[in-house]
């Protein structure tokens, strides 16, 4: 039997409006594929759509609300938890994931920030540590919000690493 992973502390949580950059993102995704695949139905048969033709568009559709749901659920899953060794990830609806990144290991704490993202004014904050597969990202952080943890970040892991 699985062990829950309690951590004690106040764990901090991204910011709602990322469920809906998550949307917009889904949405035009799954249009560009639901239409991409039904236009050369279309140009097959001569400008007559037979009804099977629109089952892409249909899918597509479908997957969209689910995506949409999703979203919304997934957005509430991803948190973080500063501790005093080390900075603490969670993600993950049926595939949790909890990674703790030591301060003294951090290497480059990097901050993102798609069209959607600054329309909504979100930010992502990425972490890399020295592991070529570590990098780390909080999506949908407020702007001062992750441009202050970013600078606390850089100045705890400089003080680690430098064994102050």
């Amino acid at each position: 039997m699985a062990e829950r992973v309690d951590v004690a502390g106040e764990w901090q949580r991204i910011s709602m409006r990322y469920a809906t950059v998550d949307s917009i993102g889904t949405v035009i995704w799954w249009l560009i594929l639901g239409v991409g695949a039904t236009v050369p139905i279309w140009l097959v048969n001569d400008g007559a759509m037979p009804w099977w033709g629109w089952l892409p568009l249909a899918a597509a559709v479908l997957l969209i609300v689910l995506g949409v749901l999703f979203a919304f659920l997934r957005t509430r899953t991803i948190g973080y938890l500063q501790r005093q060794d080390d900075l603490l990830v969670r993600r993950g609806m049926l595939f949790r994931r909890f990674v703790a990144v030591p301060y003294g290991r951090m290497q480059v704490v990097d901050i993102t920030q798609g069209p959607i993202e600054r329309m909504f004014g979100l930010k992502t904050l990425k972490f890399v540590t020295a592991a070529a597969t570590s990098a780390i990202t909080i999506p949908g952080m407020p702007g001062d919000t992750a441009e202050q943890l970013r600078d606390h970040l850089v100045a705890v892991s400089e003080s680690r690493r430098a064994g102050l």
